[in-house]
């Protein structure tokens, strides 16, 4: 759907001279502009109240350096940053990431998608995103700790219980939680819940480990039943093979489905019989390998050097699950020839704006991550409330609060694309259900 209304245009035009080389975020809101055009023209206050204007642009954005010394004893320098995009709903709340290609275009697309996915969980959260262009990989424990220990040491100044809470993201676990928990501790004095993902020992609470992989294929399953399907006997194909791709699977094979290929950034690998979690579990949570060894367990699996050929195995259901752009239009387009009827996005925007476009005409059931991939953000949420009252809930509790909260997420979606044109059309749907519910909140708390 381009974008036809001039007033939208006008907004899109200034954040592309304000931000000219960062493409991610650039792509995030046309995506989201896109959808709003027939929301804005039948509610002008939005226009006139400049709320558009508004939520593309980040109420604070923090970039720091960090310095900290490698086991060989030379000073290393990275560079670190919070973007803190909009605060009408709730604190401030989105992971940090720690990868070599972090830098502000990529924080502030995945802020900005950060704001309306909060928004659908019903939770009480604003939208904000961080992270530094630091690689943990290879690292020793001493140095990812020293590491963290610095980037908090700026951080703390920027966060806080309700003020900003962040959680993990790609490369950020549990072990660097624990050593930005620990610095913030030292620094404040206060034992308080101002990040998530914590261990459950100190703080952290179940289901959180599994709940973007869970929480993708609940969605998933919501639209499946709207296709009067369900995903016993299904194929299954999902990208990655870090956290969200493992509980992806797991969940998967508790409905009835057969995950046949995963990846990680070097190749993939299929086996027709069903990829064993239980190896590729022990692989990349225990023994940090990559995906290709899976094959020395399993001779009947083959390995295929490269991500892109993942998306030509024949599937009912696909899971791109690693990273933004990752399953292009020519990617969609194989996947529909060969009788995929749904793709649940596990990971941040992982298919091109045309992969989706091509899939929503094609009737494919697409859930866009905004919503497809808010389980773990609204399990986040849980566990702040959970870290607000001192208390800690079953796995059974959590989980069955986190179902709901999809069901919910995807029926929002629905009836937003039905009320404003769009049947079916789930990345409409979605954009409008969250933006409604922040327009409104800053409207009413004024021009902020």
């Amino acid at each position: 759907m381009p974008i036809t209304n001039s007033y939208v245009q006008s907004v899109y035009d200034v954040t592309k001279q304000r931000n000219p080389e960062q493409a991610e975020f650039l792509q995030a809101v046309t995506e989201v502009l896109e959808s709003l055009q027939p929301v804005i023209e039948k509610h002008p206050e939005y226009q006139e109240a400049g709320i558009l204007e508004r939520i593309v642009e980040p109420e604070r954005q923090v970039i720091f350096r960090v310095p900290w010394v490698d086991d060989q004893g030379k000073v290393q320098v990275n560079r670190g940053m919070r973007i803190q995009f909009n605060s009408a709903l709730g604190p401030y709340k989105g992971g940090i990431r720690f990868h070599p290609t972090v830098y502000p275009g990529i924080i502030k697309f995945l802020g900005f998608e950060q704001i309306f996915k909060n928004s659908l969980t019903g939770l009480m959260m604003g939208g904000g995103k961080g992270g530094a262009d630091f690689e943990p990989k290879g690292k020793s424990d001493g140095e990812v700790m020293r590491f963290c220990q610095s980037f908090m040491t700026e951080l703390y100044r920027h966060i806080g219980a309700d003020a900003d809470v962040p959680a993990g993201d790609i490369n950020v676990g549990g072990r660097e939680i624990g050593y930005l928990f620990g610095q913030y501790k030292r620094l404040t004095k206060q034992f308080e819940g101002i990040l998530t993902g914590k261990g459950l020992d100190w703080g952290g609470s179940l289901v959180r480990t599994e709940a973007t992989g869970y929480g993708s294929v609940y969605y998933c399953d919501e639209m499946l039943k709207a296709r009067k399907e369900s995903f016993d006997g299904k194929t299954i194909v999902v990208s990655g093979s870090g956290n969200v791709a493992i509980y992806t699977h797991q969940k998967v094979t508790e409905l009835g489905g057969k995950v046949v290929a995963m990846s990680d950034s070097n190749g993939y690998i299929y086996d027709k019989d069903g990829i064993n979690l239980d190896t590729v579990q022990l692989l990349k949570e225990v023994q940090r390998k990559r995906i290709k060894e899976y094959c020395n367990e399993h001779p009947s699996a083959k390995y295929t050097e490269g991500c892109k050929g993942i998306w030509n195995i024949p599937c009912d259901v696909a899971f791109p699950s690693a990273t933004q752009n990752e399953l292009d239009k020519e990617s969609a387009q194989t996947l529909v020839k060969n009788g995929c009827i749904a793709v649940s996005e596990g990971a941040n925007m992982p298919c091109t704006p045309d992969a989706a476009e091509f899939f929503v005409k094609n009737n494919v059931s697409f859930g866009p991550g905004k919503a497809a991939n808010a389980g773990g953000v609204a399990t986040s949420g849980l566990e702040m409330a959970q870290n607000s009252q001192r208390m800690a809930w079953s796995f059974e509790e959590t989980d069955k609060k986190l179902q709901s909260i999809m069901v919910n997420i995807h029926q929002l979606g629905q009836e937003a694309a039905e009320e404003y044109g769009t049947p079916g059309n789930l990345i409409n749907g979605s954009n409008i259900a969250g933006f409604v519910k922040v327009a409104n909140a800053m409207i009413a708390q004024g021009v902020v």
